[in-house]
């Protein structure tokens, strides 16, 4: 036998391992799939923690108070637990992952979310090739999955955090230095992110995106999501409304493709709220950066902009909430972009560039 042939050989054995322990190296498992599910996990932890705290202390509840910080607390273990089941990792490995979430978030600091995401592939994938490889699964899996997983945050946790706070703190920094055009480029990314089968949440999460920057984010996803659900309201009707207005406009995607002229009056809806994000109505999203890509998906994004206006007046930052608030928020996330898609959605269908039906959805 040749060494070409024997190389080969055990490259086809390699593979068909790889194979049989649900190891796939993919763009897609690995850059949307895994990233939606961390945003999951951020959702079921800090994200609901942070709601029910601050219904607590609107209401003047301790207990839900505490039970809001209490999910706070697992942010870290629930990403990873969300990425390692979209990896499909067998069980032991799953709930190894618990504490190799805490690690990597604890250790990536600000950028934590960011550092769970690639700690968590890495460790779950070790896991994986082991598990159930011997009779002592019980303690080889657990041990490979959780040795691996703390020294890779040990390793790269708080490099990887550090780089992803200080890219979110520069967008951060630029969107106050200039409003305007930081405005309309960080609406009209997060908008589209958020409409591709990416997660703009996780995303926004793991920048830390908040302040000026969170608020732009807000009006493009809230764009994209109400633009889409009112231009569309002629081909999906009410179901429409509400499944993309409160639900996601990932489901024009199939759409988009089949015709991209589609995607242009949300996109421009998106330049124009955001730049009045940040230059006119001062909106801040100074709740979890997470929210800053949620949009009007369950009202998470307008839920955090209270949020964060609650903790701001608790902190000292503000005075109170008042009406130039409520006004703004209420513009920027549903009046504007309702207007403004089917205007700019008109001569676009003069022309024949939307034509009746390139909007419907199967619903």
């Amino acid at each position: 036998m040749s060494k070409a042939d024997d190389s080969h050989g055990r490259g086809g054995k390699c593979a068909a391992f790889l194979r049989r322990k649900g190891i796939i190296f993919s763009a897609k498992v690995y850059g949307i799939d895994a990233m939606a599910a961390m945003a999951q996990g951020l959702f079921a932890s800090l994200l609901i923690g942070t709601i029910i705290g601050t219904l607590g202390e609107q209401i003047r509840l301790p207990l839900l108070v505490s039970i809001g910080n209490y999910a706070k607390a697992v942010t870290g273990p629930a990403m990873a637990v969300a990425i390692g089941y979209a990896l499909k990792s067998p069980l032991l490995v799953l709930f190894s992952l618990i504490a190799v979430g805490g690690a990597a978030n604890a250790l990536g600091g600000a950028g934590g979310p960011l550092a769970v995401y690639f700690v968590t592939i890495i460790a779950a994938e070790c896991g994986k090739l082991v598990s159930k490889e011997t009779k002592i699964d019980i303690i080889v899996t657990p041990f490979v999955t959780i040795t691996a997983g703390v020294l890779a945050s040990m390793a790269f946790a708080p490099a990887i955090g550090k780089a992803a706070s200080m890219a979110g703190n520069t967008i951060m920094w630029a969107t106050e230095l200039q409003p305007f055009f930081m405005g309309v480029l960080v609406s009209v990314i997060t908008g589209m992110v958020l409409t591709l089968p990416i997660s703009s949440a996780a995303i926004c999460a793991a920048l830390g995106l908040t302040g000026l920057a969170g608020g732009a984010a807000v009006a493009g996803c809230c764009a994209q999501m109400v633009g889409f659900a009112v231009m569309s309201f002629r081909e999906n009707r009410w179901g429409g409304l509400f499944a993309q207005g409160l639900g996601t406009s990932m489901l024009q995607m199939g759409n988009i493709v089949r015709n991209p002229r589609i995607w242009i009056p949300p996109t421009l809806a998106s330049a124009v709220t955001g730049p009045l994000s940040t230059c006119f109505f001062a909106l801040q999203m100074n709740g979890p950066a997470v929210a800053s890509g949620m949009g009007t998906c369950g009202l998470v994004g307008q839920i955090g902009i209270y949020s964060g206006w609650v903790a701001d007046i608790g902190l000292g930052k503000k005075g109170a909430i008042v009406p130039f608030d409520w006004a703004g928020l209420i513009l920027i996330c549903f009046v504007l972009p309702a207007v403004l898609t089917p205007v700019f959605a008109f001569p676009l269908r003069k022309l024949g560039w939307i034509k009746t039906n390139d909007l419907k959805l199967d619903l």
